[in-house]
């Protein structure tokens, strides 16, 4: 009897530690879930210390021609990416020192988003493409008109005010193919380039393209499809002319017509409609023009009918490159956490994705889910941007980020802010910390967790670093190319789909 009870004693408190332990562990947060991430301080640093050091002849022959156009592949074709401040130094004056090149970026950052927010504010209030009209040559402007036509000219906040991009690549212009370097931007639609002969052309580190050289070139009339489907345009003997305005000051004006672009061994693609700006003037530091890759209908993707593109945008302080690509592959793949591509249908080129909350150290954040959502008017919503730098959050939601985020690094030192950025810390002497995981949450219940390196950034080279987010009063929000680095997105435009994959450049 003794031991039948001492067993029944042994049987129940075995039980009750069961059933202590699954309450225990129905209250706390699963184990898969990562609350902190690795920030490599030193590693950081150090490629804030290669970013004012890039070896002119070594960037000239890493930039060769024979290098830059890769072998396509057998449905699609790509090309490599590099960063702005690669190609800047290719000719032009280096930043004295890590603070004077991040200042530098977020100023042209926030001009950008400043012409964004501009451009979407203008659609929301039925500020559309029929109502922008076109200027007759012969028109008498109210102000000086800038461009190769006397009456070409249009107000920056035309429809068209986005800020230069902030990645390139390297396109075969014409035929024989001139291969040039490109700004890539998922955030304008129109592609164009720097043109013979040269009213006023900025400088760029290849030679200015001469069309007359190309057998491919053709001008376009002023009652073509392409010339109607322009924000801004004007007729000059019967050719029809173009003008893009950015939001930082820059522009570019000339003849719109169609040549041929090449891109590796693969097929060149024939009369893509483009800009051959002979008034161009800009920030565009060394690049001949811009590919717009946005969805609207004279985008390249548009003209090329692509079903998918993608690209991966390796850390804006390295040399090293990753892809731009075209065609079915570009598609995402089984490792991929995915979002719906949503549609605006008052305005086409931005890229909206369907996001549904944000976590810090692995707690979802209390944000209103109309923070992220697009409204009947085409008001708000989450666009991918390529060209914008850090991430903007509409300012309650950033404010909850941000105070989730220094709640949890209470241990580390803080600093003064910098610029934009007013979560900043000293981390010089630090190698390495822990800092709380911020992910990207999506419809589904699919999660993007962000690197340590996309979200807390070096702003100098004494070991100050700060958070990478800021807020912005206007309703849209936008998931900058900070965010991005290291990650390949993918857009499949067949399925509405865009898709994230860490570590896949």
């Amino acid at each position: 009897m003794a031991e039948a009870a001492n067993l029944s004693k042994i049987l129940f408190l075995l039980l009750l530690s069961v059933v202590l332990f699954s309450h225990v562990s129905c209250r706390t947060t699963p184990s898969t879930t990562t609350t902190t991430a690795a920030l490599d301080v030193s590693a950081a640093l150090g490629l804030a210390a290669r970013a004012l050091s890039f070896d002119p002849l070594q960037s000239q022959q890493t930039l060769d021609p024979e290098n830059e156009l890769r072998s396509g592949h057998s449905s699609g074709f790509s090309m490599k990416l590099h960063s702005r401040d690669f190609l800047s130094t290719l000719g032009s004056a280096p930043h004295k020192d890590y603070k004077a090149l991040t200042l530098a970026r977020l100023r042209r950052d926030s001009a950008r988003v400043r012409g964004i927010t501009a451009r979407a504010a203008l659609a929301v209030q039925g500020i559309a493409r029929s109502d922008l009209k076109p200027m007759a040559v012969e028109d008498e402007p109210e102000v000086t008109a800038i461009g190769t036509g006397k009456g070409l000219q249009g107000p920056i906040v035309s429809g068209t005010s986005q800020g230069s991009g902030e990645y390139f690549s390297r396109v075969g212009i014409g035929r024989p193919a001139k291969p040039l370097f490109m700004v890539v931007d998922t955030g304008s639609d129109i592609t164009w380039i720097q043109c013979q002969p040269c009213t006023d052309c900025y400088q760029q580190s290849d030679p200015v393209f001469d069309p007359s050289t190309s057998s491919t070139y053709s001008a376009l009339t002023c009652d073509s499809n392409p010339c109607g489907a322009l924000d801004v345009s004007a007729c000059r003997n019967s050719s029809c002319l173009y003008q893009v305005s950015y939001g930082d000051g820059s522009y570019t004006v000339g003849d719109f017509a169609t040549e041929t672009l090449s891109f590796g061994d693969s097929s060149p693609v024939s009369g893509v409609a483009l800009g051959c700006g002979h008034d161009n003037e800009g920030l565009f530091v060394g690049a001949a023009g811009l590919l717009g890759l946005g969805g609207g209908s004279l985008s390249f993707p548009s003209q090329i009918s692509a079903h998918a593109f993608s690209y991966c945008l390796v850390d804006r302080d390295s040399s090293s490159s990753s892809t731009l690509e075209f065609g079915p592959s570009a598609a995402p793949d089984g490792g991929a956490v995915t979002a719906p591509l949503l549609q605006n249908h008052k305005l086409d080129t931005f890229y909206y994705v369907g996001m549904t909350g944000i976590s810090v150290g692995g707690e979802l954040l209390s944000i209103p889910p109309s923070s992220f959502t697009m409204d009947e008017s085409g008001s708000g919503g989450v666009i991918v941007d390529s060209g914008t730098a850090v991430t903007r959050l509409q300012t309650d939601a950033y404010t909850a980020l941000r105070d989730a985020f220094a709640k949890r690094t209470s241990d580390l030192p803080t600093t003064s802010a910098v610029a934009l950025f007013d979560t900043c810390y000293d981390l010089s002497s630090r190698t390495s910390v822990e800092v709380p995981t911020v992910s990207f949450h999506f419809p589904s219940g699919s999660e993007l967790k962000l690197p340590a390196k996309n979200y807390l950034i070096p702003v100098d080279s004494a070991g100050t670093f700060c958070l990478a987010f800021a807020p912005t009063s206007s309703p849209l929000s936008i998931i900058g190319n900070v965010q991005q680095q290291g990650t390949r997105v993918s857009f499949d435009l067949d399925n509405s789909l865009v898709g994230f994959t860490p570590n896949k450049c």
